[in-house]
Formats: C-alpha cells, sequence, structure tokens
C-alpha cells in the first residue's frame, strides 16, 4: 500500500487533514509532513508525482523531494518529469531511490537503456492500459501494440516493473496479474480503487502493489484499514 502526492509549487496538491471528520488535528500541504504521517501509520515506500515536472518535461520539484528524503528513511519513488538519464540522476542526488518513466519512453529504446543504466531494477514504467487511452496514444510505430506485447518488450529491455495507472477496476485485476507472473515483472496499479474489497482484489489477484493518493489524503479509505485489508 504506496501512499501517493502530487507536488505542485512544492506542496501537495490535495491537503491532508487526516481528523476532518471529527474536527481535530489541523490541515497540511506540506509534503514531508505528510510523507511522515503515513510512515508513522506503517508505509514502507512513498510515491510522488512531480505535477510541475510532468508539464515541463523535467523535474521541477527536487526540493520537495529532498525534504521529503530528509524527513524519512523509507524509499521514495518519483515519476513526472523524468524524460532523460540526467533526469533519473538529477531526482536520485535529491534523495529518490526508485523512478517511473513515462510511456513515451517504449519508443525511445536508445533513452530508455540510457536511464536503465542509471537506475537498474530502481526504474519503472508507467503504462495506461484502459482501451481508448492505449489505442489514442500517439505511437512512433505501424501497428498499435497490445499491452501483453508492450510489458513483454519491456521486460526483454531489462525493466522489472510496470505501474499501470487507472487499472484498478473489478474485471482486470486477474489479467494484470498474470502479464506480471508471464513476463517476469512487478505489475503494480496506480488509482482505480475506492474501497477496500478494491484492495483485497487486488491482492488476491496477486498484484504486486497498489499506489493511491487522494483515497487517503481524503480519509475516503482509511490507510491503517488498508495495510490490513492487503495484509
Amino acid at each position: 500500500m504506496i501512499p501517493a502526492i502530487d507536488l505542485a509549487g512544492g506542496r501537495s496538491r490535495v491537503v491532508y487533514w487526516p481528523g476532518v471528520a471529527s474536527g481535530v488535528g489541523a490541515p497540511t500541504d506540506r509534503p514531508e509532513r505528510i510523507v511522515a504521517q503515513f510512515v508513522g501509520l506503517g508505509a514502507r515506500v512513498v510515491h510522488l508525482v512531480d505535477m510541475d515536472g510532468a508539464r515541463a518535461g523535467a523535474p521541477a520539484n527536487l526540493e520537495a523531494v529532498g525534504r521529503i528524503a530528509a524527513t524519512v528513511a523509507v524509499p521514495i519513488q518519483i515519476a513526472g518529469g523524468l524524460e532523460a538519464a540526467d533526469h533519473v540522476r538529477l531526482a536520485f542526488a535529491a534523495g529518490a531511490t526508485r523512478v517511473v518513466l513515462a510511456m513515451q519512453i517504449v519508443d525511445e529504446p536508445e533513452r530508455l537503456r540510457e536511464c536503465l543504466e542509471v537506475a537498474g531494477d530502481w526504474l519503472a514504467v508507467g503504462l495506461d492500459p484502459r482501451p481508448e487511452r492505449f489505442a489514442a496514444f500517439p505511437w512512433r510505430r505501424p501497428v498499435t501494440p497490445t499491452l501483453d506485447g508492450l510489458v513483454g518488450e519491456l521486460a526483454q529491455r531489462g525493466v522489472r516493473r510496470v505501474i499501470l495507472t487507472h487499472a484498478g477496476d473489478a474485471g482486470g485485476a486477474e489479467r494484470l496479474a498474470g502479464l506480471g507472473r508471464q513476463h517476469d515483472v512487478d505489475v503494480l496499479v496506480a488509482g482505480g480503487v475506492s474501497d477496500l474489497d478494491g484492495i483485497r482484489r487486488l491482492r488476491q489477484a496477486g498484484i504486486s502493489g497498489l499506489i493511491l493518493g487522494e483515497a487517503f489524503l481524503s480519509g475516503a479509505i482509511d490507510y491503517p484499514a488498508a495495510l490490513e485489508a492487503a495484509a
């Protein structure tokens, strides 16, 4: 169970207020404080999305990453704005320990190879498996690939982790977990889950990890209860 924070301007895009229902505690958009709260609740990895970096095509919230790394002693995974090996180096220098490259990297094998040389097994590639998004993606190849074929292709190039976004729906868990077993990669799901039953379903299917942001930050899903459901 990996809590996610969207970073914009050095702050969390979503204000975290765990006691909002009872009116206790204080809200905060300071990412280092939010991460410390989740680590205190049992989080063993945190996921950061550099929203500004994703728009700019280069890391833009590395100071916030550094503050978080100085606050907690758990692996920090970052996505957004990582489009070259030098970007990966900057993320690691700031304190990140894992990186996620965007979907377009699959059609840039040389750039992917360079990033893998820097990050090795700590590199993941994010894919959006929703059929309409997958079909509409601007592929730089004559034929649109299948998700299965794409995961196999990435595995052959040395990628050991894939993160499938918006993929926690009831119909696809078994199929997505099967991709991991077939190609010997860790399959993580980001988003698409709204309750504890969804978490249990993904666990039973064999998904390696679930990344959720606003559901945890807003309290829609209780984090300790989510850890228990995933155990």
